[in-house]
């Protein structure tokens, strides 16, 4: 990180200051960043900034990654930055992608998975609805190394042009970043619609993505499953199937009630993969093991 955060002037209290600081240095970092970058990054001594981290922890304006190494934005602050970027956007985020929450939670009462949806508007990426149950480390290197995750690649795969602003960063040893290989994927994914990842944000994670399209097939954004490496296989065809329909299903021409919006032929499409899926129960929503991102 070149140079420390600027510390606001006026005649705040230095503590609002700094804690001002500390949630602007998490949303910089990303999540899982440790109190040690983050007192680095805002030149607060290092007692301070764990002082302060633990009673944003306590207000809900941060979190503790499931590890318990590092920090994420909170539920509060995602709140308030939710209604900021609806006023910074102006409506930016595409009109006619609007995944329906209850095909999401079916969805993800089905997998052992974390499920997210997310939407491009123009070269960016942001995610539109996060599962409540599987803490997303490292979000904001998603949305910044498009190279590198299974949403930004498929963006890429229609926007390739964003992949040669500079130099590829390796998050991982994993991470792709010659060029004619990435163009190779990139390849793949326009053909197939499915994009991939492992261990290429962070070691021990994969991620299989599907595009979700609007009324002229346009691409507006996407479905996509995150889990441990080994554990989600990128390469299941079950898995897939499964978030193609759903994301068919969240799409604007057929997104539709949800008792409704079914496969018309759900039994002979029914994904047989033990190791992808559990079997949704009829009058409850299942309860998962919170696992980390």
């Amino acid at each position: 990180m070149a140079g420390r955060l600027r510390e606001p002037g006026g005649h705040e209290p230095r503590a609002v200051q700094k804690a001002f600081l500390l949630l602007e240095a998490v949303a910089q970092l990303g999540s899982g960043a440790s109190a040690r970058d983050i007192s680095l990054l805002c030149g607060v001594p290092p007692a301070t900034a764990y002082r302060l981290l633990n009673l944003l922890v306590a207000d809900g304006f941060l979190v503790r990654t499931a590890d318990l190494t590092g920090f994420a934005l909170g539920r509060r602050t995602r709140e308030l930055a939710g209604v900021a970027t609806v006023e910074e956007l102006g409506g930016g985020l595409p009109s006619e992608f609007r995944p329906v929450r209850a095909i999401l939670d079916e969805l993800r009462a089905r997998v052992r998975f974390g499920i997210y949806a997310a939407a491009y508007t123009g070269d960016r990426v942001r995610l539109v609805d996060r599962d409540p149950d599987h803490e997303l480390i490292r979000e904001g290197a998603i949305l910044t190394h498009l190279h590198a995750s299974a949403i930004g690649k498929l963006l890429l795969s229609q926007r390739p042009e964003l992949a040669s602003a500079g130099p590829l960063r390796p998050l991982t040893a994993r991470t792709i970043i010659e060029p004619g290989t990435l163009a190779a994927e990139l390849t793949e994914i326009r053909e197939t619609g499915l994009a991939r990842e492992v261990d290429e944000i962070r070691l021990g994670r994969s991620a299989l993505a599907v595009p979700v399209r609007n009324a002229v097939g346009g691409l507006i954004g996407c479905l996509v499953a995150i889990g441990r490496t080994g554990r989600i296989r990128v390469n299941d065809g079950d898995l897939a199937h499964l978030l193609q329909t759903y994301a068919a299903r969240a799409e604007p021409e057929t997104a539709a009630d949800p008792e409704t919006a079914a496969d018309p032929n759900p039994a002979s499409r029914e994904p047989q993969h033990t190791e992808s899926r559990i079997p949704a129960h009829p009058t409850r929503r299942i309860t998962r093991r919170p696992a980390s991102g």
